[in-house]
């Protein structure tokens, strides 16, 4: 992970500085507005792409189609996925990036840098973290021979009952033929997804 290092701020303090930030202010076709959920007790962390315009409308992260599916490979009801206490949830982008012609635009580069670091030292019980997406896995896995490997070696390559670092592909409705075309991951290594999350964060807690 990022090694920059922020330990001495207080967590709600650097969440509120978080919050104000404006570094992207004269880049982004609106109004900063970063979307970032943790607590440092999670034992769950969740690095996805960029909130999308239903998320930045709302503040709520993954309040949208994608959520929905990928709630449902975690196996986890919207309170217990909220729950931020029990999941940290940190995009690689923590604005909206605007919309392009083929959809949403790039999330910005600057934001993992700047902050990751500094919020992930604010989570000193995370077990498994989900790395959802390819801006998430290049940035956090190796790349062996200086390639970048596709997501879908990627999720061959890794070792779903023992890895602590799971490479998700983003459960974005764009994907639908990417997992009609692997019904494995949904058959296979979701049910093993599932039951490292219900270990986890257990319903009795």
């Amino acid at each position: 992970m990022n090694k920059t290092s922020s330990k001495n701020l207080v967590l709600s303090d650097l969440l509120g500085e978080i919050r104000k930030c404006r570094h992207c202010e004269k880049i982004l076709p609106h109004k900063p507005r970063p979307v970032v959920r943790l607590a440092e007790s999670a034992r769950l962390l969740i690095v996805g792409q960029a909130p999308g315009s239903k998320v930045h409308a709302s503040g709520i992260p993954w309040d949208d189609v994608s959520g929905d599916r990928l709630r449902t490979w975690l196996g986890l009801s919207p309170e217990r996925f909220y729950d931020e206490t029990k999941v940290a949830i940190v995009p690689m982008g923590l604005c909206y990036p605007g919309r392009g012609k083929s959809g949403d635009l790039p999330l910005r580069p600057e934001c993992a840098p700047l902050w990751h670091g500094k919020l992930f030292d604010h989570l000193p019980a995370v077990e498994l973290t989900l790395l959802v997406g390819r801006y998430a896995q290049d940035y956090y896995l190796e790349k062996p021979q200086g390639r970048s490997p596709t997501i879908a070696e990627r999720i061959q390559q890794t070792d779903w009952r023992t890895a602590r670092f799971l490479p998700l592909v983003h459960p974005s409705p764009r994907n639908h033929r990417w997992l009609l075309n692997r019904p494995q991951f949904e058959g296979e290594i979701v049910p093993i997804l599932k039951g490292r999350i219900k270990k986890l964060l257990p319903v009795a807690e």
